[in-house]
Parts: C-alpha cells; sequence; structure tokens
C-alpha cells in the first residue's frame, strides 16, 4: 500500500534533507512541476521555489529544521505559489511529515503537495465578478 501511495500521480510527495537537498521525488512530482526525478533529485528545493518566496521559505525550513515544529504537520494546509520547469507558476496546497533521526533531531521533510491552480484561478474570477457588479451599483 505504501508503494501505491508514493508512485501516485496525483499527487506530489517530495523528501528533501535537512540541507533542503531533494531525496524523493514521486511521478506526481514529475507531474505537477515537470522535472523528472533524475533531474530533482540532489538539487535543492529552489528548483521549484519562485525567487520571491525563497527567503521566506528558507527562514521558515531553517525553523523547523531547529525546532521539529511547525504547524503544517498537523494537518494545517499551506498555500503557495510554485514554479514548474518551463518557468510557469502553479498554486499549491500542502502539508508537511517532519522526518526525525533516531536521536529525535530533524532528518528533513517530505511535503504532500496538490496542484490547485484551476481552483484558485477560478476563486480569482469570482471575486473579480464580485468586485465589478458591486462597482455598478
Amino acid at each position: 500500500m505504501g508503494r501505491a501511495l508514493l508512485g501516485t500521480e496525483s499527487d506530489a510527495i517530495i523528501h528533501a534533507d535537512r540541507a533542503g537537498i531533494i531525496r524523493f521525488w514521486n511521478p506526481g512530482a514529475e507531474r505537477v512541476f515537470g522535472f523528472t526525478a533524475a533531474e530533482a533529485l540532489g538539487r535543492t528545493l529552489d528548483i521549484i521555489i519562485p525567487e520571491p518566496q525563497r527567503a521566506r521559505h528558507w527562514a521558515g525550513f531553517r525553523q523547523v529544521m531547529e525546532t521539529g515544529e511547525s504547524r503544517y504537520g498537523r494537518g494545517d494546509l499551506l498555500a503557495v505559489p510554485g514554479l514548474r520547469k518551463d518557468g510557469s507558476r502553479v498554486s499549491l496546497e500542502f502539508t508537511i511529515v517532519p522526518v526525525h533521526a533516531a536521536n529525535g533531531g530533524m532528518e528533513g521533510m517530505i511535503a504532500v503537495l496538490r496542484d490547485v491552480t484551476g481552483r484558485f484561478e477560478a476563486t480569482r474570477a469570482l471575486r473579480r465578478e464580485l468586485a465589478a457588479l458591486k462597482a455598478r451599483g
């Protein structure tokens, strides 16, 4: 059953080590981001993080590595933009699973990400339409 989950194409599942180096990249990550596993493995998460979000991402990542704590590991969803291989953006929702060593220290994180671009764009269009209706009064 675990192999079926890790091999899914519906959700991206990515494992990054303590330094933010990609160590696992499933078929869903290939579909969402456009990088093959061979292209992604051994590279940093920067390949999928848009430049404007990188500083904030790495500050949060380092904090989780130091403390072992994140609200996104308890089921809260994080909504962020992502970057595809072709340079286009993708809207993502995800949760993380902290990976602990035998001594309790942090070894890295596993992220389960879902592409919600279609829903995000539909919501944005509805908000624009509502604002236009309100403006007409």
